[in-house]
């Protein structure tokens, strides 16, 4: 499928949104009742995911956590009424089992919301050689919504999908001459081109989910410190500027979880949005158009992580890659 008429660029820029970079998840759901509404967080039990499940279970939805570690996410879910599936993301038999319990628990879904990944971790091959961060943060989610395609074509009114992005997408684009870093690894390159196919990602599903009333959108939370870190030592995140010795959070423009987890709530709940979609979202707003040497700290997104073109190849390369179905036409 081509894409045709307005591209997400043509909408990119902010639409007066009531929030800002210090809402939180309460905020953007307050007085809200999200009952009768089904929603699916990976990574719904920790940082900002646990955050998201909280408030989505607050507000009367029923949220389904797919988890690599069920028994930490039984623990950290206990009373919220949320339901944990099995599913490691880099692992493309799992996703296919998970999405088949999840079909088996719903007839609708209207809401997914793909908040797990990782980052800079050490080099690692999963499945036939993927690199595992590209694999884990974008292949997994994207297995994971074709998967589920049908459940989110089936939500009455409407569905929408929310893809955590980041800043960190302004360290690359798509190296189609060397996808999987086979001669030579970067940490970071490595994450940014993940971080550049979650953008692209959303961007496509919107072209081909629009007509099903599925939109997506890209986001980026924003600085916090949660177990995303967790593959980097003490004295990285010093050398960062971001903790102090002891660990303690010293870097400015640091959010809480619950204001990281406030963009992708509000991407997945906000009335201003009705009606768009393929859009990169940041502190509660529509992302400005970015060039590319504005520091990656100033915010923005860059124009080749919406390129219409770009994400329609890398929707090729990911079927190809995880023998997803078509089922998106």
């Amino acid at each position: 499928m081509t894409t045709t008429g307005r591209t997400a660029t043509d909408q990119q820029q902010p639409i007066g949104s009531p929030f800002s970079a210090s809402s939180t998840a309460e905020d953007i759901l307050a007085g809200l009742d999200l009952s009768g509404r089904t929603a699916v967080v990976t990574g719904g039990y920790c940082g900002l995911g646990l955050e998201t499940t909280r408030a989505l279970t607050a507000a009367g939805a029923d949220v389904i956590v797919p988890a690599r570690r069920p028994d930490t996410a039984r623990t950290a879910l206990a009373g919220t009424g949320s339901r944990i599936v099995p599913m490691d993301l880099a692992d493309p038999a799992s996703v296919r089992a998970a999405a088949g319990l999840i079909r088996d628990c719903t007839d609708r879904l209207d809401l997914l919301l793909a908040v797990a990944g990782v980052m800079a971790t050490p080099e690692r091959r999963v499945g036939p050689g993927w690199e595992g961060q590209f694999a884990t943060n974008h292949l997994g989610h994207f297995l994971l919504a074709c998967e589920l395609y049908p459940l989110l074509a089936a939500a009455p009114d409407g569905a929408r999908v929310v893809v955590n992005s980041s800043a960190g997408h302004a360290l690359t684009g798509i190296r189609r001459h060397d996808l999987h870093f086979r001669t030579g690894y970067d940490k970071w390159l490595a994450y940014g081109q993940s971080k550049t196919a979650n953008a692209l990602f959303a961007v496509h599903l919107d072209v081909l989910g629009r007509a099903d009333g599925v939109r997506a959108f890209a986001l980026h939370p924003g600085k916090i410190i949660t177990g995303l870190q967790r593959e980097m030592t003490r004295q990285e995140q010093v050398e960062r500027g971001w903790v102090d010795a002891q660990g303690r959070v010293i870097g400015a423009g640091f959010k809480t979880p619950s204001q990281g987890a406030a963009t992708g709530l509000w991407a997945a709940t906000s009335p201003l949005l009705g009606g768009r979609g393929g859009l990169y979202l940041e502190d509660c707003e529509v992302a400005r158009l970015c060039g590319p040497d504005t520091p990656m700290d100033d915010g923005g997104v860059r124009p080749y992580a919406l390129d219409p073109d770009e994400a329609a190849r890398l929707w090729g390369l990911s079927l190809a890659a995880t023998g997803a179905a078509p089922v998106i036409r």
